[in-house]
């Protein structure tokens, strides 16, 4: 069976396709009681809408949120909230040369092989534009955990990443890329626009951060935190990869050199480093928890690419439309808003078993 619908007291099943009349969520166990109105929500959808600036893909649509159900008088009532955006600029031509034909790297061939059919349009369900309703449910979750805050950022693109000793807040909202690093976004300029132009595109690494995780979320096996947080991101669309704390560096670090050594505090536990990422044994630890994204470059691309069509005869692809030239850029919302949900569904978890 097909699984749209992720979290355990904190759920959500999405649905619709990009070139459909309209794209849908459904959020079931929140609390009542909450205040939410869609006010709550469009900034968020505002932030990760298409065709913002000529870095992402030129689909105009204004992505506005209605609340259908699960609200009364501007408080959830603890029933299934019921969300919905119009799709209003499909272009379903675009797609009408590659009917018969695989893209490589893209869901294609895969759909195919599993339901005897796909939807070309957009790529149906594969396409990116089923992500909205994710950030809009997670406008709700955001309302859960109010203690929360969580800030995601574009760390790298094309493999060059940012520097650390840049690192600006308030930078972040300032540049198309969501950069920490005012000289990195200035170079990125140049880089997406030149694969634009080549009609390629690249790769990037997303980082999150969610500070005001109080110690205590998650489990120690079958629920762990981070590896809820892994299975999370790993259904973005175009993620590859995913690292919790220092990730794969920590395999290049000794024990001592990895160890988060600890202090006496005021408030409990002090740490001198977060390499665990603000998760140990899958239960928060207090610390920020940190995970980092890896999204590969778009596959929907103008350069010619070797394939094969539907008869497995072999062809060449390029696909026309209108495309991101890197996906990671308006995918840092959406990571945004899948540590949102997790975390919220951790919290209602913790306060299940543990009052």
């Amino acid at each position: 069976m097909s699984w749209n619908t992720f979290g355990r007291v904190l759920r959500f099943t999405t649905w619709g396709e990009s070139h459909g009349p309209a794209i849908g969520a459904v959020l079931d166990g929140c609390p009542p009681g909450i205040e939410l109105s869609e006010a709550d929500i469009q900034p968020f959808l505002d932030a990760r809408k298409p065709g913002q600036n000529k870095f992402t893909t030129q689909r105009k649509e204004p992505d506005e949120v209605r609340i259908l159900s699960g609200v009364f008088e501007g408080k959830t009532t603890g029933t299934p909230i019921s969300l919905l955006i119009e799709n209003t600029d499909q272009r379903s031509k675009d797609y009408s040369e590659i009917a018969n034909t695989y893209r490589p790297g893209h869901a294609d061939y895969a759909y195919d092989a599993k339901y005897g059919f796909r939807d070309y349009r957009g790529g149906g369900r594969s396409s990116a534009r089923e992500t909205a309703m994710r950030v809009a449910a997670a406008g709700v979750a955001r309302k859960v955990i109010g203690e929360v805050e969580i800030l995601a950022y574009v760390a790298e693109i094309g493999g060059d990443r940012i520097d650390p000793a840049n690192f600006d807040a308030d930078e972040i909202s300032r540049n198309l890329f969501w950069c920490p690093d005012a000289e990195a976004a200035k170079r990125w300029e140049k880089l997406v626009d030149d694969a634009r132009k080549a009609g390629s595109s690249l790769g990037a690494v997303v980082e999150c951060v969610a500070t005001g995780v109080p110690a205590g979320w998650g489990a120690p096996v079958y629920a762990k935190l981070d590896s809820d947080l892994a299975a999370g991101m790993m259904t973005i669309n175009a993620v590859k990869g995913v690292e919790i704390g220092d990730g794969f560096d920590a395999a290049r670090l000794t024990g001592e050199q990895n160890a988060d050594a600890m202090s006496p505090g005021e408030n409990g536990p002090e740490f001198a480093a977060n390499h665990a990422g603000g998760i140990a044994g899958g239960i928060s630890t207090g610390q920020p928890v940190v995970c980092r994204v890896a999204f590969k470059p778009t596959s929907s691309i103008l350069t010619p690419v070797a394939s094969v069509d539907r008869e497995g005869k072999a062809t060449e692809v390029r696909t026309k439309g209108r495309h991101d030239p890197c996906v990671g850029i308006r995918g840092t919302p959406v990571v945004e808003a899948m540590m949102a949900l997790v975390l919220a569904d951790h919290k209602l978890l913790h306060r299940a078993q543990c009052g």
